[in-house]
């Protein structure tokens, strides 16, 4: 790996890591903020402690070393949540701060998946 992958991959990766800790910190604690973004895209208040959860356990499946498997569910959960946040704001015709924050997470997702270390990826057995 390159030292220019490894700047790519680690700056991506506390990014994502950062974002997804701090929102699912806010979604189980039930923020404000939290609270109105919910309820305007009209899914349940309940919503926020599912996904909380998952967004925490992704970020420590991301971080820890070994688990391969493990690390690819919590890649593809996020990129799930991520997209699906986008677009559940752009169908509620939302612009601005409201798709930037989902939009860098999905980049931050797909760059920190493609540029992490072959000791992180999950290679496929013949």
């Amino acid at each position: 790996m390159t030292k220019k992958n490894r700047i790519i991959y680690w700056t991506a990766t506390a990014l994502l890591s950062v974002g997804m800790l701090g929102s699912g910190i806010s979604q189980l604690l039930h923020t404000k903020e939290m609270n109105e973004l919910i309820a305007h895209t009209g899914y349940p208040m309940y919503f926020m402690n599912i996904i909380g959860v998952w967004k925490i356990l992704g970020v420590i499946a991301i971080l820890i070393p070994k688990n391969k498997l493990l690390k690819e569910w919590a890649y593809a959960g996020f990129f799930f949540l991520m997209t699906g946040a986008l677009f559940s704001h752009l169908a509620m015709g939302d612009a601005g701060k409201a798709i930037f924050g989902p939009l860098f997470q999905t980049i931050f997702i797909i760059l920190s998946w493609y540029f992490r270390p072959t000791d992180r990826k999950l290679t496929a057995v013949n």
